[in-house]
């Protein structure tokens, strides 16, 4: 899912109380010397952060997984809201961020992201076979979650009747299933998981309402906590490293970055 935009206010107020997110943000060195980094991640977007029973699972939590182990460390994670996600980062509360969050540059304003660990986009899904681009949306209702790039890229449709959104994505969908919403946008892999899994929803992908690069994010200028996942991710994802068969597992296809 790409996601998060409506919280960049808050991160911003975070920063004029703490001062410069990084100073107060573990370095890497701290990191390597505890042996363990706090991820936090929402734990309620299949097929990337999830929770099977009580076992933390998905993509992302396996990629992460893979990183950590090249980076010689093991991983504390936190799950919560995900319009909370990137502010914790400015509060110290953890060290990283892996929610399947698009770059942007409003949320590159008070993050550093990583290197992208997937490529991904805003799919247009619905029941309405006719709704294939954001020029047949003028007059609809669209259905997002909240604090998502998802959000954003609705509201800059001309014409479209509103925008509902909601804490959780498996809300929005529950909205058109309903009929109390025309179109839910959303993470084109997560729709592919939704189709493959749950039958007789109606629903179907008519199209794409935009591309984006997904990435881990750490607290503003931690560039050296950066640096070492970016190498970690950089193993993890070179031939044989482990990420061409985790992201066949998921997606049955590559999906990283071309």
């Amino acid at each position: 899912m790409s996601r998060v935009l409506t919280w960049v206010a808050g991160a911003a107020a975070v920063v004029m109380i703490f001062g410069t997110t990084a100073a107060s943000a573990r370095n890497v060195d701290a990191i390597k010397k505890a042996g363990t980094i706090i991820v936090a991640t929402e734990g309620q977007y299949a097929p990337f952060n999830f929770f099977e029973g009580s076992k933390l699972s998905g993509f992302e939590v396996d990629v992460m997984e893979g990183v950590a182990k090249k980076m010689g460390l093991k991983i504390e994670w936190k799950t919560l809201g995900f319009d909370a996600l990137l502010t914790g980062l400015g509060q110290d509360r953890w060290d990283l961020v892996i929610a399947s969050h698009g770059i942007t540059e409003e949320r590159a304003k008070a993050v550093t992201f990583a290197d992208p660990h997937y490529c991904s986009g805003g799919a247009i899904v619905t029941k309405n076979a006719a709704l294939r681009t954001a020029k047949d949306l003028a007059g609809k209702t669209i259905a997002v979650q909240t604090g998502s790039s998802y959000l954003e890229a609705a509201q800059k449709i001309p014409g479209v009747k509103e925008v509902k959104n909601f804490p959780k994505d498996p809300d929005a969908q529950a909205a058109v299933m309903s009929d109390r919403a025309d179109v839910w946008v959303t993470d084109k892999f997560v729709v592919m998981d939704v189709l493959k899994t749950q039958k007789n929803t109606g629903l179907r992908a008519t199209g794409m309402l935009f591309v984006e690069k997904i990435a881990a994010a750490v607290a503003k200028g931690n560039d050296g906590l950066a640096g070492a996942y970016n190498k970690g991710l950089g193993e993890f994802m070179a031939k044989g490293g482990g990420y061409e068969a985790l992201s066949m597992k998921y997606f049955g296809e590559d999906v990283r970055c071309k």
